[in-house]
């Protein structure tokens, strides 16, 4: 796993996504998420081969891409790990996960996704602003949507983490963009806006300028509405849930044939459906015991 300098002691490990993490005097350093269980042999041999040990882990939120390795890391390191209240509940034990893992059971979850479970050491403030941790002081900057208590971070270095609040460039063609809140993930993106750092971090292999920033906004604004229209349009009669799930991924060609994978099409698309049923573009209305979708009228 490459490391690479940002700015000044704010470094990233390039995996499968970006990885931040600030250095402290002493060859420590405090990750700023850990990535997938997958990474990580490769993310500790990064550090160590860059002489580098962790200090503490501060989260921005617990996705399995975000925060797998955790809970090892604390427990190797004896580390303290930080994470926001909503986020620290969610991944408290197999069962809370399923707030994340909606469509998967739970001994799917069981097998696939234990790393995940972790207690934090330290619970995040509630509010935006400076906050001190394993040494060094950052400032949070809090924005739900993507998940339930997402959180992005800057550096003493005055470079910005943003975690998935904002997708990078690459992943803007992303078929069905994921958000537990869209409206609420967009909201948090347009608080974005006003802020003054000059270096902005998104997981997902991608780095911008703050002048580059607000366009990069716009575009993944623009990308939720797109995709909620495109799958309003296939909505032609009352339909159910499943029905819409099986004309979209038609229509963007999702045929997967792992059952797992498939619910989560079918997630992010239930997710877009209750984005357009709240902005009063469909109607719910129900026949018979099942709720039929349909295209709000003028």
């Amino acid at each position: 796993m490459k490391i690479s300098q940002v700015k000044g002691n704010t470094w990233v490990l390039e995996g499968m996504e970006l990885i931040p993490f600030y250095k402290l005097e002493g060859g420590r350093c405090i990750l700023l998420d850990t990535g997938l269980p997958e990474e990580r042999e490769e993310l500790e041999a990064a550090l160590l081969d860059n002489g580098l040990t962790p200090a503490g882990v501060l989260g921005s939120h617990t996705h399995v891409d975000h925060c797998a390795n955790s809970a090892y890391l604390q427990k190797k390191y004896h580390i303290p790990t930080a994470l926001t209240a909503p986020e620290a509940g969610m991944c408290q034990n197999l069962l809370t996960l399923k707030c994340y893992f909606l469509s998967l059971s739970p001994d799917t979850i069981a097998r696939q996704y234990a790393s995940m479970v972790q207690i934090p050491d330290v619970i995040l403030p509630p509010e935006d602003g400076p906050f001190t941790f394993a040494g060094a002081q950052f400032t949070l900057i809090h924005t739900p949507g993507h998940s339930v208590g997402h959180v992005c971070t800057a550096t003493p270095d005055g470079v910005c983490y943003l975690a998935d609040a904002v997708l990078s460039h690459e992943l803007l063609g992303a078929k069905l963009p994921y958000n537990l809140s869209q409206a609420m993930a967009m909201e948090s993106r347009e608080k974005l806006r006003g802020l003054e750092y000059d270096t902005y971090i998104m997981a997902h292999h991608g780095v911008c300028t703050g002048e580059e920033l607000p366009h990069l906004i716009d575009e993944n604004q623009a990308l939720i509405r797109t995709r909620a229209e495109e799958i309003r349009s296939l909505i032609t009669r009352p339909m159910t849930i499943s029905q819409i799930d099986s004309a979209v991924c038609a229509h963007y060609q999702l045929f997967t044939h792992k059952p797992n994978r498939a619910l989560h099409f079918e997630r992010n698309i239930c997710f877009l459906v209750e984005y357009l049923v709240d902005q009063g573009l469909l109607d719910v209305r129900c026949r018979g015991g099942v709720a039929l979708y349909s295209q709000a009228q003028p």
